[in-house]
């Protein structure tokens, strides 16, 4: 359908206005939508000292990393390393440091040299996962938590990473139990760790509120009544599909016993299905 003559009958003196202003407007736009890249990583403080001890360079690349100070802790580290070339543990940090910089094959290459050199190093194994997991790479990152996990299973965060993997490939009932175990070895584990890490890697908003309701009946099973809420308010305002699951899962039998359940049950929250 054309646009009648008459709509772009503009005087010059208008248009001219016209003009100034969405010149101004779009400038200011711009301004607002710029992106400022952040400056690359720069070493700042002294290079190792020669004659530095093993355990001091170390000590010193443990506080840069600490810092966000990445470069630095490298050089340091590696400094050490040249000090005591055999030494996994030093390996193992130069490539959570390499892993923290985002930088996966350098971390990936660390944490292969370091399980070479100690082969029952579960840490090794482990930050290996996290390579493979962040890579979305989730057979392999399983295999190694299962590494990990069969020479130290007493590791809450192997388990943790092991059920992350597992929720990642949409495997839920291998998730659960990997979950359970963390939880019964710490119960703070999710509190402990990034939740946002797991989230991440969640393709989907029905992912992730699955998995806060997932977490919610954990915890509603060991009792831990005030971070069951927690996690099932989560899923509400995530508008979980299941959630009228609630009322009949017997995770939350004692759950539902609470004041404060028909209290959130009752709450009007945003995004909750019907």
């Amino acid at each position: 359908m054309s646009l009648c003559p008459k709509v772009w009958l503009v005087s010059a003196s208008l248009l001219c206005c016209l003009l100034l202003f969405s010149t101004s407007s779009n400038a200011q736009v711009a301004h607002a939508e710029q992106v400022q890249v952040n400056p690359p990583l720069l070493r700042v403080t002294d290079p190792p000292a020669p004659d530095a001890s093993v355990a001091d360079l170390e000590n010193r690349a443990d506080q840069l990393r600490m810092q966000k100070l990445y470069l630095d802790a490298l050089d340091y580290y590696r400094a050490a390393l040249t000090k005591n070339p055999r030494s996994a543990s030093l390996v193992n940090k130069i490539g959570i440091t390499e892993l923290m910089m985002q930088r996966y094959r350098e971390a990936k290459k660390s944490f292969e040299q370091a399980v070479k050199i100690d082969h029952k190093f579960s840490s090794a194994y482990n930050n290996l996962g996290v390579v493979y997991y962040e890579l979305r790479r989730y057979g392999p990152a399983i295999k190694q938590y299962k590494k990990a996990i069969a020479m130290e299973g007493s590791s809450a965060s192997y388990y943790s990473n092991l059920g992350a993997a597992y929720f990642s490939k949409k495997e839920f009932d291998p998730a659960v139990v990997a979950y359970q175990k963390a939880m019964e070895l710490d119960p703070n584990v999710f509190e402990n760790s990034s939740r946002g890490g797991v989230q991440a890697q969640l393709p989907s908003p029905d992912d992730r509120a699955h998995y806060d309701y997932t977490v919610a009946k954990l915890y509603a099973k060991m009792g831990f009544s005030d971070r069951s809420l927690e996690y099932l308010r989560k899923a509400m305002e995530e508008g979980y599909k299941d959630f009228k699951n609630v009322y009949k899962d017997a995770e939350f039998a004692e759950l539902r016993k609470d004041k404060r359940f028909t209290e959130l049950m009752a709450a009007k929250v945003p995004g909750l299905p019907e």
